[in-house]
């Protein structure tokens, strides 16, 4: 089994990145990125950092907007329009989840399709849908670049996705199926979900109950992408049994140090393209 390492694999694209972002600079573009944080979630403002420390890196201008935890829907919807209006930003990415008063869908209806960098727009899901080009959801990018890296093909191979969220389940299985694998997705009413995971020679792990994927789900020689994230007793779990999992995995993800870092590395490339485009 080989541990497919998404932190040293972001490290290599971010070199790329920079050079791409220094290209841009010499045009007279320096690309913007806007996040917007409301409330106090603990794991959203370590995300938040995660991702301000990404663009400096690599030259990205970064601006952070904190707002508190009973901001209205009317004035987080007054910032975005702002943001939609500031043309030296690029990307706009609203931190989810937000409070549970405000209403997350219409709250993202309001970014800019052009702008909307994490790939969560109705009009950039459809884009995806159809095949229209757009930005593509960060961590089923940064999925795909990690079973890329691998040396299979993608084409022809029997995927299975555990989770349909509109953030990861839905997009990363039309990614897969754009990349002309037969896609089946499981959620919380499938039957025979170990066996039908079992027959998959890439499977996908995105539904946040930590190690419920055991040995039993997984074909020998297998590609296992583990999505989750759980804190459990203070450490991070992911979705995989890893111990089980390594023994019958050609490949396998860690948590963490796998999905995690190839996501704030997509969100990077997003608004890198949405500078060269738009800028």
């Amino acid at each position: 089994m080989k541990i497919i390492d998404g932190k040293a694999i972001a490290a290599q694209l971010r070199v790329r990145l920079k050079e791409d972002v220094d290209a841009l600079k010499q045009k007279g573009i320096i690309p913007g990125l806007a996040v917007v944080l409301v409330g106090d979630d603990p794991a959203s403002a370590v995300y938040v950092c995660n991702k301000e420390r990404g663009c400096e890196e690599i030259g990205i201008r970064s601006k952070v907007y904190r707002l508190s935890a009973d901001t209205t829907q009317q004035q987080l919807i007054a910032l975005i329009r702002t943001l939609n209006a500031d043309n030296s930003l690029h990307g706009i990415l609203i931190q989810l989840p937000l409070p549970a008063h405000l209403d997350t869908l219409a709250v993202l209806r309001e970014v800019n399709p052009d702008k909307d960098v994490d790939g969560l727009h109705v009009v950039t899901a459809g884009r995806l849908l159809v095949g229209e080009k757009g930005f593509i959801p960060c961590t089923p990018k940064g999925i795909i670049h990690l079973i890329k890296s691998t040396g299979i093909d993608i084409a022809g191979k029997s995927a299975v996705v555990v989770g349909r969220s509109n953030m990861v389940g839905k997009p990363v299985s039309l990614l897969l199926l754009s990349h002309n694998a037969t896609v089946t997705m499981c959620h919380s009413r499938t039957q025979d979900l170990a066996q039908v995971c079992a027959g998959a020679d890439i499977l996908v792990a995105a539904i946040g109950r930590p190690e419920m994927i055991t040995g039993a789900f997984i074909k020998p020689g297998a590609v296992v992408i583990d999505v989750g994230t759980t804190k459990v007793d203070g450490k991070l779990k992911g979705d995989v049994l890893f111990e089980q999992a390594a023994e019958k995995a050609a490949f396998l993800t860690p948590v963490p140090g796998g999905v995690g870092p190839m996501t704030i590395t997509m969100l990077l490339e997003n608004t890198i393209e949405a500078a060269r485009i738009y800028g």
